[in-house]
């Protein structure tokens, strides 16, 4: 499972990466331009939605709960500093799909009881995307928080997010995550639906 998280800090639009991230094969798009007006989020999604329909693309907003309900998305993803999960629950109802940014087993903890669908576990890496980064992970962090939820038997799905490259996908499905959330090795790659589809090489085959 890939969920590519859109950059604004490379060259190519918004617009233009998700078109191209569908092209590769992903099926799973964040859109996060945490600086941007509401109206920019809004043209975006009203452009690429259409493709998403008919690629059968999910697509969240990072952060933005009360535009993710307008625009009728998917969901959203939540950061530590960002609405409370319970709150934007109410907002959005059940049928929608919330993610919750965890760095640590309390972090997961803190959650587990309440409405979510996901977690990102991370940063596993160094990256450049988030601006107030947690203690970086590596994958021995990743691997024991997996072991952690698994000890707990929290059972929500886990993905991996931060830094990732190619060279970390099967090491990080080993360790035990659900799938990964990749933006700056797509977003910055001379081709991006060339390395959208080496992401999606990489990750085990869904029925």
């Amino acid at each position: 499972m890939l969920q590519y998280i859109t950059n604004t800090d490379c060259k190519v639009p918004v617009t233009e990466q998700v078109f191209a991230v569908i092209e590769g094969g992903c099926r799973w798009v964040q859109i996060r331009m945490k600086d941007a007006p509401d109206d920019e989020i809004r043209s975006v999604v009203e452009t690429i939605m259409p493709k998403c329909i008919e690629k059968q693309v999910f697509l969240i907003l990072n952060d933005r709960v009360e535009l993710a309900k307008e625009l009728n998305v998917g969901g959203v993803h939540l950061g530590k500093e960002d609405m409370p999960c319970s709150k934007a629950r109410m907002i959005l109802g059940p049928a929608a799909v919330i993610g919750v940014t965890a760095n640590t087993i309390s972090d997961v903890i803190a959650v587990s009881n309440l409405d979510i669908d996901y977690y990102g576990l991370g940063p596993f890496a160094n990256t450049t995307t988030k601006k107030k980064l947690s203690p970086v992970l590596g994958l021995e962090g990743i691997r024991k928080l997996c072991f952690e939820m698994a000890e707990k038997e929290i059972n929500i799905p886990h993905v991996a997010v931060g830094g990732i490259t190619c060279d970390d996908v099967i090491p990080l499905i080993e360790s035990g995550v659900n799938g990964i959330a990749v933006s700056g090795a797509i977003a910055f790659a001379p081709d991006i639906v060339k390395a959208t589809e080496h992401f999606m090489s990489l990750l085990p085959k869904t029925e």
